[in-house]
């Protein structure tokens, strides 16, 4: 990692934070169908973004910073495969750790590298983000919390939550709900919410078909605990879709439950889709880029300085790693560490993932390229990457 938290000494007095008595979730069960062959073969959670990064690297730093000495990690999807690398990414840091639940103990019995063997699996398959919760209880209810913290794996962001959970707190809700503004014509990807003059949600409408409001939900929550446990354990024996946004959420307001607003002002993202994750890359190569350079977090090979080069020997506008091999030109492109650019080959707007090849002559835009040569474009099917004649 690019930055480390020093380790607590036995002798050093607790400073309270306003992160003591909250239990960090990460939901983390996406496969990423919708992200096409960007997605096939990798966990979405391990999507590389930003040139520095994976998806689910921005939640967990957003927790580090914040002053979490542990996120617990609710996945599903691959779960072995997901957990072993947080592990080896994560875990080494004095500090700060990620959490398996009911896999943690093997993974502490082996700090240096991921466990053997892991216990065998006797729970059912969670079908929704609240299952996940109801299903974990015991690790995510552990030690009788004040109050749950819910994350997301997908979400690109750089956010400090205590003064999230010092207003929650200060307000006396049952839950604190983040939200942006976003264009209208978007809302329907999203759930959208409403609310009083006073910042309390009156509607929660998950991705609805004819949007009346232009807010929609950023996806992380403060819930009380004791309620948040109440509400799984009596909507699991109903007819219900496992879901926090469509059953949990509903159900508090629908009770009269007091839900509070947090606006989220910086820049936030959902990754969903090809196209959003082509956009968001464009984004962060702006003259005021969406996200500096210095707010992503660096796990991908970070003894490989990533830079911003405006104007360069064969480089333009573009993210760039130092071991870049370029004899064409980049143009408005991020690139990871391992890209080797060919001979007169000329790639603009693009994504180049690690160890991409581009070969002599090509031509490119507007793509993101595999690390096996596949070229995934927004709108045409994948293709291989061709020279020109």
């Amino acid at each position: 990692m690019n930055a480390r938290l020093e380790p607590t000494t036995a002798q050093a007095p607790h400073t309270p934070r306003d992160t003591d008595g909250v239990r960090a979730v990460l939901l983390a069960g996406g496969e990423g169908r919708r992200l096409g062959p960007l997605g096939r073969g990798r966990l979405k959670p391990l999507v590389p973004y930003g040139g520095t990064a994976r998806l689910i690297d921005f939640s967990l730093a957003n927790a580090r910073r914040s002053g979490f000495r542990d996120v617990l990690l609710l996945s599903q999807y691959e779960e072995r495969r997901l957990m072993d690398d947080l592990h080896t990414v994560w875990n080494r840091d004095p500090g700060f750790r990620v959490h398996f639940g009911p896999y943690d103990e093997a993974y502490r019995g082996s700090p240096d590298a991921p466990p053997a063997v892991l216990p065998r699996r006797t729970w059912p398959q969670e079908r929704g983000t609240a299952d996940a919760l109801i299903t974990k209880a015991e690790h995510v209810f552990e030690g009788d919390p004040s109050e749950i913290l819910v994350l997301h794996a997908d979400h690109v962001y750089r956010f400090d939550y205590g003064d999230m959970i010092r207003r929650h707190r200060a307000s006396g809700a049952a839950l604190t709900v983040s939200y942006q503004r976003i264009e209208r014509r978007y809302v329907h990807l999203f759930g959208m919410v409403e609310f009083d003059a006073s910042g309390d949600l009156t509607r929660f409408v998950e991705k609805p078909e004819h949007p009346t409001s232009d807010l929609v939900f950023a996806a992380f929550c403060v819930f009380d605990a004791a309620l948040l446990r109440r509400y799984l354990e009596r909507l699991r024996h109903t007819d219900w879709q496992h879901d926090i946004s469509r059953d949990v959420i509903p159900a508090m307001l629908a009770d009269g439950q007091r839900v509070r607003g947090y606006p989220v002002e910086s820049h936030w993202e959902d990754i969903g889709t090809v196209d959003r994750y082509h956009r968001s890359h464009l984004g962060l190569l702006e003259r005021t880029p969406t996200l500096p350079l210095t707010d992503l977090p660096l796990t991908v090979r970070p003894e490989l300085t990533p830079r911003f080069v405006e104007e360069g020997d064969g480089v333009r506008s573009s993210i760039v790693r130092d071991d870049l091999v370029n004899h064409g030109l980049l143009d408005h492109c991020v690139t990871y560490p391992g890209v080797r650019i060919g001979t007169n080959a000329t790639v603009r707007n693009s994504v180049l993932l690690p160890g991409a090849r581009i070969p002599d002559g090509a031509r490119l835009e507007s793509a993101i390229v595999l690390e096996d040569g596949t070229v995934q474009h927004c709108d045409p099917e994948p293709t291989t990457i061709r020279a020109a004649s």
